[in-house]
């Protein structure tokens, strides 16, 4: 199942940034069964504008600050769509306004690995991210979902930079018991 464009929830998500910094222009989200089961997977792809660097003068280069800032905004639509279109058991009990209150003070990058195989300008570009495990652990202060990430950016067909990403996001309000949600 492919899910096109939605200008307004992704005006709503990017919102939390500074509008100087809102990178991500369009995307498409994608499910091919649940990550919660084996083999499943939820995805997005997304074209990407940074007319200039939000922190420092011109590199010449897409960075690893550039990287995460695009992971991030990839990984709030996309959550953000799976809550609306009910694309993951394991938001099954979140409601938009769950999703809302959460954005920022619930949801934990707690690994993250990036990789660069070649020079990329990155002004105008592609990337993809694909959730390809959901589970539930703690974290030490008690139960996370946790979402194993892949992803990848480039600017022709060939991607020059890839990442692998978990993503933590507390559980309450509104997701109380992810055991029944991916049981």
């Amino acid at each position: 199942m492919a899910v096109g464009g939605d200008e307004a929830l992704l005006e709503r998500v990017l919102r939390v940034y500074k509008p100087h910094c809102r990178y991500l222009e369009s995307a498409t989200v994608a499910a091919g069964g649940d990550p919660a089961d084996e083999g499943g997977q939820v995805g997005i792809r997304g074209r990407f504008h940074i007319p200039e660097s939000c922190y420092i003068d011109d590199t010449g280069h897409f960075n690893a600050v550039e990287f995460n800032i695009c992971y991030n905004q990839m990984i709030y639509l996309l959550m953000a769509k799976s809550v609306e279109r009910r694309l993951m058991r394991s938001f099954a009990g979140w409601s938009m306004d769950d999703f809302w209150a959460r954005q920022l003070a619930d949801m934990f990058i707690v690994d993250f690995h990036s990789s660069f195989r070649r020079h990329m300008r990155g002004r105008r570009f592609w990337g993809e991210l694909d959730v390809v495990e959901a589970f539930e652990g703690d974290w030490g202060s008690g139960p996370f979902l946790f979402l194993r990430t892949t992803c990848r950016f480039g600017e022709a067909d060939e991607p020059a930079a890839h990442g692998k990403v978990l993503v933590a996001v507390k559980a309450g309000a509104g997701a109380d018991d992810f055991s029944a949600a991916t049981a």
